[in-house]
């Protein structure tokens, strides 16, 4: 589905991503781990044209996608719920949901769209008219992960979506990532939680100072001494 190859961005001098190769099957959960600073985030904002690549190719369902644009991107079916969550504060729950659908020319079937999310998450059928700032990190992050479901996209990017969250909403949040999956999305994880985040996922890549440095199953990656001392506190 995605095909990533010799991807480099840099800020200024900063080389933060350096000629990484990936790939990503439909149906996967693919998890990216590593410290911060690593090029993660980076990496995913590439992957939705909200930076520019300095080298290397992007191809998306055997599309050429490499310098496109963000909207051309969602359009083609990759959407991106980023770090911190991001939501429009002083917008309502549906207003933010709705301008997650900008894209979409198929309006008339967003109430399906609405239904599907308010399944995944009831709290926000509670609070549809609710002001996204006055609700609780949990919630905000339940609404930023729905905003980005409204485009339909068959590639979700997940920025650290257990940021900050108490351990039973980052065990929520980690079981609806299960489900959404097992609907048929494919999702490309970063996430602070390294354990959590390898234990969900098909494969994982671990990158190091911009580049992957060590890639394989998710079931291999939790049995690697270098990323259990590293990463998973052993």
């Amino acid at each position: 589905m995605l095909k990533i190859r010799d991807l480099s961005v840099h800020y200024g001098k900063i080389k933060a991503v350096r000629q990484i190769d990936m790939d990503i099957a439909q149906g996967e959960i693919v998890s990216l781990i590593g410290a911060n600073g690593a090029g993660k985030s980076t990496t995913l904002r590439a992957l939705s044209g909200l930076v520019k690549a300095a080298g290397g190719s992007v191809e998306f369902e055997g599309k050429d996608i490499t310098g496109w644009n963000a909207k051309s991107i969602v359009e083609a079916g990759i959407s991106h719920c980023p770090e911190g969550r991001q939501i429009f504060p002083r917008m309502t729950v549906m207003e933010n949901l709705e301008l997650g659908a900008y894209t979409r020319k198929d309006t008339k079937n967003l109430s399906v769209e609405y239904d599907r999310i308010f399944e995944y998450f009831p709290v926000l059928a509670q609070r549809r008219s609710q002001m996204g700032g006055t609700l609780s990190g949990g919630e905000q992050q339940m609404l930023a992960i729905g905003r980005a479901l409204m485009s339909k996209p068959k590639l979700l990017l997940l920025d650290e979506p257990s940021l900050g969250l108490a351990p039973l909403l980052v065990e929520k949040i980690f079981e609806i990532i299960q489900n959404i999956n097992r609907e048929g999305m494919t999702v490309l994880l970063i996430e602070q939680n390294a354990w959590q985040a390898l234990n969900i996922a098909n494969r994982g890549y671990v990158m190091e100072t911009g580049s992957v440095a060590v890639t394989g199953a998710a079931s291999e990656l939790l049995h690697n001494d270098h990323v259990r001392r590293a990463y998973l506190g052993e």
